[in-house]
């Protein structure tokens, strides 16, 4: 297999870790809400917690982009 083949497999690999962060962004959200809409009155207290999961379920993705983009302009 030619050396430019494998860096496009790989960073389409990785960029597939983008799309699952999102699935996982739309879980935070929709457990948030399906838990606030349960329990009106806890949805102040579980706020923080829904934006510590968003930015981690963020992070990963921004984190399989750069590793794609790596893949494709610097290795």
């Amino acid at each position: 297999m030619d050396a430019e083949a494998a860096k496009f497999i790989g960073a389409g690999i990785a960029a597939v870790g983008v799309s699952i962060a999102a699935l996982g962004v739309g879980n935070v959200f929709g457990s948030f809400l399906e838990g606030a809409l349960r329990n009106p009155a806890a949805a102040d207290g579980q706020q923080g917690r829904l934006f510590i999961g968003f930015a981690a379920a963020e992070l990963l993705g921004l984190l399989a982009f750069v590793i794609a983009m790596i893949l494709l302009f610097v290795a």
